[in-house]
């Protein structure tokens, strides 16, 4: 699979990955029922789940898929679409899918972003997930970071009122980034400092350029709208 070309800087590059004959075969036989096709159309989001009228939530990026699976089989009462790039990574969840008989998740094999713009209608989503995105630890890098401004405006269009943006990372500088974007958009308020009992993060504890801190596992709480009519935001703190 090819996408499109575009001006937009990806975040993330397609790279070799072989699919075992049992992701393979998961796709060929799930694949109809629980994969969605790509359209430059809004998707009904309903109708993609049989008409369910539970909580939708968006997932971006959930490579082999353990960590989703596992949340869609916790949370049944709400209904997963769950995007990702890379055929290993689908081929996986799909089989974690009919081996766990999971019912409330559909996947798209896409970029996100284009997803987004073209399938995801404007407050149609009551949550998104963005679990340890490419880091791309490099400085020259970092234009390639999901965590953007523009992105993040383009997030918080497709959620409804109340809705949440839960964001997970291991890279202590990443998620200093994320703060500072997050904490700039002027829809989203983080209110995590009052919920979670612990010490929350600091951008002046930021490590050196490129360093990984296995210690540090942003925690992501609950958070609130600073008025009704504006979507919630879940992020940071250390655990």
């Amino acid at each position: 699979m090819t996408f499109p070309k575009t001006d937009r800087i990806r975040s993330f590059v397609l790279r070799a990955g072989r699919t075992t004959g049992g992701q393979q075969r998961a796709i060929d036989e799930l694949g109809p029922q629980f994969l969605i096709p790509f359209q430059d159309k809004a998707l009904c989001l309903k109708e993609a789940f049989g008409g369910s009228t539970n909580p939708k939530i968006l997932e971006i990026g959930f490579g082999m898929g353990e960590t989703t699976a596992k949340i869609a089989a916790l949370r049944s009462d709400d209904d997963f679409l769950a995007i990702e790039v890379h055929p290993p990574g689908v081929g996986a969840l799909l089989k974690l899918i009919g081996e766990n008989n999971i019912t409330n998740l559909r996947l798209i094999r896409h970029d996100a972003v284009e997803v987004l713009e073209k399938m995801i209608a404007q407050n149609a989503l009551d949550g998104i997930h963005i679990y340890f995105a490419d880091p791309w630890h490099k400085k020259r890098h970092h234009k390639r970071r999901l965590i953007q401004s523009d992105f993040v405006k383009l997030l918080v269009s497709r959620l409804k009122p109340g809705a949440y943006l839960h964001l997970a990372t291991d890279w202590h500088n990443y998620a200093e980034q994320m703060l500072l974007v997050l904490n700039s958009e002027p829809a989203l308020i983080n209110t995590s400092a009052e919920q979670i009992q612990i010490e929350t993060f600091s951008p002046n504890d930021a490590l050196k350029e490129g360093d990984s801190n296995k210690e540090f596992k942003p925690t992501l709480e609950q958070l609130q709208s600073k008025q009704d009519r504006l979507p919630s935001l879940r992020i940071g703190g250390l655990n």
